[in-house]
């Protein structure tokens, strides 16, 4: 495992946001959701899409407050421009559940 400086960890800006819209992406090469995220007033709202299919659906992740890296380069995802990175963490078989807070914390919050 490499290790960071402080500093480094730092410039890595992670925001608690709440989804506010998602759908589903049949485009994508393996199953997907698109996602909106409020982050707040600062940062606004941002998109993405996540592997996300086996835990969620689009309606179950509507107020769902989850973590990401707001602060990458807009990467291309097929067709959809993802503007955030949500964090996640594998279960036992591999799949993502979304990482957040355990109970509600004002938008646009940076990890600490």
């Amino acid at each position: 495992m490499a290790e960071i400086s402080f500093d480094d960890f730092m410039k890595v800006d992670i925001r608690v946001g709440e989804v506010i819209r998602a759908e589903a992406y049949p485009e994508a090469r393996k199953p997907a959701i698109k996602i909106w995220i409020d982050f707040g007033a600062e940062i606004g709202e941002k998109k993405t899409s996540a592997q996300v299919t086996a835990h969620y659906t689009p309606e179950t992740l509507i107020g769902k407050q989850v973590l990401a890296v707001v602060n990458f380069p807009p990467r291309q995802i097929g067709k959809f421009m993802s503007e955030v990175l949500v964090l996640g963490l594998p279960d036992d078989a591999g799949e993502i559940r979304l990482v957040g807070p355990d109970g509600p914390v004002p938008l646009g919050g940076r990890m600490h």
